[in-house]
């Protein structure tokens, strides 16, 4: 093992700290930069950090999925362009060295009879005059109706509710910076109305969340992703073509799409509408919300519509 000041685990621990202070989580970049550290003392390695290290560590890890593996060399290689800074014999390694580290997967759109269904079957949850019907209810009808992630939906505080001007501020985002969301006047009452039942339940809770668990606390995000699976075992939704199956946050990819497929239908200009929608769904890059055009088929298909009957209109080639 090399100990001391310059092993790679103190060195990790720097970066870390460095990052950190400016604002970064590194909650998961950090443990696999740790495991990295360890990995690169385990076997003795001292000096600069070089391009063989990164890879044997990426590979070391062969029963995982070739993305897995791309992963860690991605986040290896962050760390070695921080070192080169100091340590000018650092090895970088390309991008993309062992292929692409992320792979977007085809959204499942739920139906509006899917997204009732849902909620129809959150509210025959035991016990049925509790809360824990109430509360998965409104989750999925949140979700669905304003595109939230799923850990902002669980983690919005109780006052970050406002019923009277309908909107919720969302904190503590995924890239720590907070918003506002309106909300239309359906919304807002069923939100209003699951707190007047949530505070009647529970006078003094044990949590200062908006959705609580049936004990009063806040929900745990295994639990909520556990029983969304037994909801939608019940309501039968299933994934096209043996794909993987729906998820919860899928939620999120229908609420994008149906607003994207809302303002094609209604000759909307997309492009110039595209940044309010970015920015309501708390994307840093316009391009995360450009990836709904091209990764639901149904939505590529009135995009090539809408742009052929503008085409025609202005006397292009048919």
């Amino acid at each position: 093992m090399n100990d001391g000041k310059n092993s790679m685990v103190t060195r990790v621990q720097v970066y870390v700290h460095w990052k950190q202070d400016l604002g970064y989580s590194m909650k998961s970049t950090g443990g696999q930069l740790m495991r990295f550290a360890r990995y690169a003392d385990s076997v003795g390695h001292t000096g600069p950090i070089t391009i063989s290290l990164i890879l044997r560590w990426a590979q070391s890890a062969s029963g995982s999925a070739r993305l897995y593996r791309a992963r860690r060399v991605e986040v290896a290689r962050t760390f070695a362009r921080f070192e080169a800074t100091f340590e000018p014999q650092t090895q970088v390694p390309q991008r993309r060295l062992l292929g692409p580290a992320h792979q977007r997967i085809q959204p499942y759109i739920y139906t509006s009879h899917e997204i009732t269904n849902l909620m129809a079957a959150a509210r025959k949850l035991t016990p049925v005059d509790g809360l824990r019907p109430r509360t998965y209810s409104v989750l999925i009808g949140l979700l669905a109706s304003t595109g939230l992630r799923t850990c902002e939906a669980l983690r919005l505080g109780r006052t970050e509710f406002d019923s009277t001007n309908r909107q919720l501020v969302i904190k503590e985002t995924k890239f720590h910076k907070s918003r506002v969301v309106p909300v239309d006047l359906s919304v807002a009452r069923a939100l209003l109305e699951y707190s007047c039942f949530r505070d009647h339940y529970w006078s003094a809770p044990h949590s200062e969340r908006f959705l609580l668990s049936e004990q009063g606390r806040a929900l745990l995000p295994s639990v909520v992703h556990y029983t969304f699976r037994k909801l939608r075992s019940e309501t039968q939704i299933k994934g096209q073509y043996d794909r993987r199956a729906p998820r919860l946050y899928d939620l999120r990819h229908t609420f994008a799409c149906r607003v994207l497929q809302k303002w094609y239908t209604e000759g909307v200009d997309v492009n110039q509408r595209l940044p309010y929608l970015s920015t309501y769904l708390g994307h840093i890059k316009p391009t995360d919300t450009y990836w709904y055009l091209s990764a639901v088929p149904e939505l590529m298909n009135v995009a090539m519509q809408r742009f052929e009957e503008t085409d025609v209109i202005q006397g292009g080639t048919p």
